[in-house]
């Protein structure tokens, strides 16, 4: 018979990688603002000087859900993969194998709170990027559902990433060498109508394309792909991620050896 879901270990977990974000609460929200205001002062003053709208929309106001998507990538990676991996790096992971929790409470714990980190610092930048430009957010039901969906599903990635990762080097490979170059080439600073043709295929390659293009709309109802395309490549990813935790608790790969 299935147990019902352990809350109580569920909340355990989940409070205890919130409370580290608290520990460091100034850090945590001054570093994506500082961030933000940066990229308006090169972007917005030296690019937004050149391109005075992109399809109706000013240059200043069309980067921040890029902005945005950068960071949520970033954190969500980030928190959940130095989540899981510390315990493991320690060995107080088999502590919590031993405890009455299933991998799905384990899982929700740790990429819960990834999640809701990456959703803070992304409201930070919304508000702080209000100081610089005019935003109206055209759908914000859409906004929020694929602001979540992105979050869970790169905390998701970013919690198998520290399982894979065997030290501290691998841990920052992927968001260095792989993220991050993705969201740059993914049209978080432009549209791919702006390249030439061939490279408006190639960037229709890139994943991270589709989650830009569907949260730029949310904001003002522009695309590069379509909308439902986007939601689409959404859940694939996050059933996709899923699945492969799904396997590394099943078979006990990078966990139990």
């Amino acid at each position: 018979m299935n147990r019902a879901l352990n809350w109580r270990g569920v909340r355990t977990i989940y409070s205890h990688e919130m409370a580290r974000f608290w520990r460091t609460l100034w850090e945590s929200l001054a570093s994506p603002a500082l961030s933000t205001v940066l990229y308006f002062v090169v972007f917005g003053a030296a690019i937004g000087s050149r391109i005075d709208a992109v399809e109706g929309v000013s240059y200043g106001a069309f980067i921040v859900p890029g902005l945005i998507m950068l960071t949520v990538l970033q954190q969500s990676i980030s928190n959940a993969s130095f989540g899981i991996f510390f315990p493991k790096f320690i060995g107080t992971i088999y502590e919590m194998l031993a405890a009455p929790l299933s991998f799905v409470e384990i899982v929700i714990g740790y990429v819960g709170a990834a999640a809701m980190k990456s959703m803070i610092i992304a409201g930070v930048i919304l508000i702080t990027s209000w100081f610089f430009v005019d935003i109206r957010i055209q759908h914000p039901f859409w906004m929020l559902a694929f602001l979540t969906l992105t979050a869970v599903s790169f905390s998701l990635f970013g919690f198998l990433m520290g399982i894979w990762a065997k030290d501290w080097q691998q841990l920052q490979i992927i968001p260095m060498m792989v993220i991050t170059p993705l969201v740059f080439l993914g049209g978080a600073f432009y549209t791919a109508d702006m390249l030439p043709p061939f490279w408006q295929g190639v960037a229709k390659l890139n994943p991270v394309l589709y989650l830009v293009s569907g949260f730029r709309w949310s904001f003002f109802g522009i695309a590069d792909v379509p909308v439902g395309l986007s939601l689409v490549a959404v859940v694939l990813f996050l059933s996709l991620c899923m699945g492969m935790v799904w396997f590394i608790f099943r078979t006990g790969w990078r966990i139990r050896n």
